[in-house]
């Protein structure tokens, strides 16, 4: 049978001096005068459970009760028995948060914890912590009752530190609380009648929410897609710019959308219509990479565009509907456009990576080949009206904001 109650109020006090004890109040330098930890009884310290030989753990006695929450479990032994690892409590209020113990009344063995209790605090709400990507700051520390003298062990960080409870990590406490030898022990008065009593005080110390943060993702053993798009009818492209049919990288299905360009944008861009494909009406079947939901697709100039209007065939790999974009979020793709030589295979290619996102939607080049050499007949490039462009992408990473 296990029973729980709930602490007497959160109203902090410092630990009592008893004289003749052994120990004095000593003063926590490192916070406030005020702070509700500022008082702790000196004492000898043992090294600390957090595999961190700088942590030191703390023990020591008081006769005040434990004031937010208190653990007394009944038939002991019969955890052990009945094969329970590890007991969670019910939640208790300390600070304006919500809190809860897990004790594992054989050692944690995860952590590889031996002939030892392991008693942890655990932040309830651990979504609201990632929901307002927040964390909070607490000192606390653990009681366990003497049931023949009335008076606690106190079990604490000696150095009074406190910890940070997010996200990625909303439990601490203690892997060897105190030895089972030591805690079955009729003679130290922590387990009488097979029923022991624990506590908890809880004492948040500052609250804060994180500033911006991003999470960058790498893809292992990123996967090269290719595609071959063929343009015909090449010399009857009215259009300023034309896009590529579907294609699929990393694994991501990709959809077929249709569109044409139709006449330039103010902003000199072009304004696009869906359509079917139709080559008399110029309508383009226009094919769209699927990464991250978000989509890449091949552009062409056949008259240039900027700096090469006129004189160069421009080609771009662009970011479609980035608008699905979380905000801030990118992806890093490297390429390779290339124009195919029909005849001699030798051909025309050009390689970057590029991090793609809202305010950097294409990579490219304005230059790519010229007018002059493109329409050549020794360079291969347009054979019988019909062109080739080949894309090869690999998506390496995908950052998004936190």
């Amino acid at each position: 049978m296990l029973a729980v109650w709930s602490s007497l109020g959160e109203n902090e006090q410092a630990c009592r001096s008893r004289k003749g004890a052994g120990w004095s109040l000593g003063l926590v330098w490192d916070w406030a005068m005020l702070h509700p930890l500022n008082l702790y009884p000196k004492m000898n310290t043992a090294n600390s459970v957090y595999n961190n030989p700088d942590d030191q753990v703390a023990r020591s006695i008081s006769e005040a009760a434990p004031r937010h929450y208190i653990l007394k479990i009944m038939s002991f032994s019969f955890l052990a028995k009945t094969g329970i690892e590890k007991y969670e409590s019910g939640e208790f209020d300390a600070g304006g948060y919500k809190w809860k113990l897990v004790l594992f009344p054989q050692g944690n063995k995860s952590r590889n914890v031996k002939e030892h209790l392991s008693l942890y605090l655990v932040f309830a709400d651990v979504a609201s912590l990632i929901r307002l990507d927040s964390e909070i700051h607490a000192v606390f520390r653990f009681f366990l009752l003497d049931q023949t003298k009335d008076n606690y062990l106190i079990v604490h960080d000696a150095t009074g530190k406190d910890r940070r409870f997010h996200g990625s990590k909303h439990l601490w406490g203690f892997d060897q609380l105190i030895p089972i030898r030591t805690f079955n022990d009729v003679g130290n008065g922590y387990l009488l009648d097979d029923s022991c009593v624990f506590g908890a005080e809880v004492f948040v110390t500052k609250e804060m929410s994180s500033g911006k943060g991003e999470c960058l993702s790498m893809i292992k053993d990123a996967i090269s897609s290719k595609h071959v798009w063929k343009i015909e009818n090449f010399s009857n492209l009215d259009s300023e710019y034309q896009e590529s049919q579907q294609f699929s990288a990393a694994n991501h299905k990709c959809k077929i959308l249709t569109w044409v360009a139709l006449r330039r944008h103010p902003e000199d861009k072009p304004v696009l219509f869906s359509g079917i494909p139709c080559l008399s009406s110029l309508k383009r079947t226009v094919g769209v990479l699927k990464v991250d939901d978000s989509s890449l697709t091949i552009q062409l100039f056949p008259k240039g565009r900027r700096h090469g209007s006129g004189t160069h065939i421009s080609i771009y790999l662009a970011l479609v509907d980035s608008d699905t974009l979380q905000d801030g979020s990118k992806i890093l793709a490297e390429f390779t456009l290339r124009m195919k030589d029909q005849q001699q295979s030798r051909h025309i290619a050009g390689k970057v990576s590029h991090w793609f996102s809202e305010s950097s939607k294409e990579s490219g080049w304005e230059n790519f080949v010229s007018l002059a050499y493109f329409y050549h007949t020794s360079s291969g490039c347009l054979v019988n009206d019909t062109c080739t462009v080949e894309a090869e992408v690999t998506v390496h990473a995908i950052a998004n904001t936190l």
